[in-house]
């Protein structure tokens, strides 16, 4: 699907995401419509503005936002959080011990991986779910499972795939897969993805579809821009977001983002992680970015998950002493 630029954002060209009730008033624009899991899809006829259509609707009162393109977030071209690099094996041994904690993980899925291998949540992934193989983002999910995995020992992942190899994906997927979740909510959910809005306003369908799951504490990156421009759906009000910091937990790597609408932060440099066996990858990588970052919150979050109830568990880890400004509270690696 074509790719639009809008200022400093990516839409899908010629989509907008909307309700049912909106489709008579985009009829005389319209080509045609796809409507699953609880989002509409127009397709506009060639030539006509997505952002204009948008804000038409949304002067009518009507609930409507381009279809944003969303990135994985290593995506800061020539710094660290721009690739992974090959590590040495990493012990880990998984607990027994299983947590009734649930986190879910929307990404470029997971491959197989000593870690896990036997696992009931693995084993019952699908096809769809395995991790991409090539793309600059190949193992993007494979890593962030293992950061999750270490952080909250015994908790189960459902994996969703909404990234392709290159990290891409976009608000139509996401909306979909968050539809699909409200039946059996997980108590966490990680997102290592997001984007600017055309307008820098709320993306208002995937505002709608992570507050139609009010049980599940949602944890996004910041983005590697640099930039305190709102990145989504991390500065969505009740989503926790998450910076990075450097590898000495002291300052904001360079790439991480930062603002008033970050929660949290992390060490999001050079962590090591299981990951894609192949190309000179023996299972494990080196790699930096908010994204990874967010890992050790929303993992931080589903450890303390498994003995309090995981909103309690959020408040109280939120609510620690050591703040530091435009990143929210600190997360250390090791606890």
């Amino acid at each position: 699907m074509e790719i639009q630029s809008v200022g400093e954002s990516f839409i899908r060209a010629g989509q907008v995401l909307t309700e049912r009730a909106a489709i008579p008033a985009v009829a005389r624009w319209t080509q045609a419509v796809s409507e699953a899991d609880g989002v509409c899809v127009i397709h506009l006829s060639a030539g006509v503005d997505p952002c204009q259509v948008v804000a038409d609707l949304r002067e009518q009162g009507l609930r409507a936002s381009p279809n944003h393109v969303l990135r994985g977030q290593p995506l800061w071209f020539g710094g660290p959080a721009s690739r992974p690099f090959p590590a040495p094996p990493i012990a880990h041994k998984p607990r027994k011990a299983r947590s009734s904690v649930v986190v879910g993980l929307l990404d470029t899925g997971v491959a197989k991986h000593p870690w896990w291998s036997g696992g009931d949540w693995y084993d019952a992934l699908g096809p769809g779910e395995a991790d991409a193989t090539e793309g600059s983002q190949a193992g993007h999910g494979t890593f962030i499972a293992g950061l999750l995995v270490r952080r909250a020992p015994g908790a189960a992942l459902r994996v969703h795939r909404v990234l392709d190899g290159d990290g891409i994906g976009d608000e139509a997927t996401v909306v979909r897969v968050l539809h699909r979740m409200r039946e059996r909510p997980p108590q966490v959910l990680n997102l290592s993805f997001g984007c600017h809005s055309f307008d820098d306003r709320p993306p208002l369908l995937l505002a709608d579809a992570l507050g139609a799951l009010p049980d599940t504490v949602a944890v996004a990156c910041a983005g590697n821009d640099g930039s305190d421009r709102p990145f989504w759906p991390a500065a969505l009000p009740g989503v926790v977001g998450v910076a990075a910091l450097d590898a000495a937990e002291e300052r904001r790597a360079l790439y991480s983002s930062y603002g008033d609408w970050v929660d949290a932060c992390a060490r999001g440099d050079w962590l090591t992680s299981s990951y894609l066996t192949g190309g000179g990858f023996a299972g494990y990588a080196a790699w930096s970015g908010t994204s990874f970052a967010t890992a050790l919150v929303a993992g931080t979050i589903a450890g303390a998950a498994a003995d309090e109830p995981v909103k309690e568990a959020a408040r109280r880890l939120l609510d620690a002493p050591r703040q530091i400004r435009d990143l929210g509270v600190l997360f250390p690696a090791s606890l």
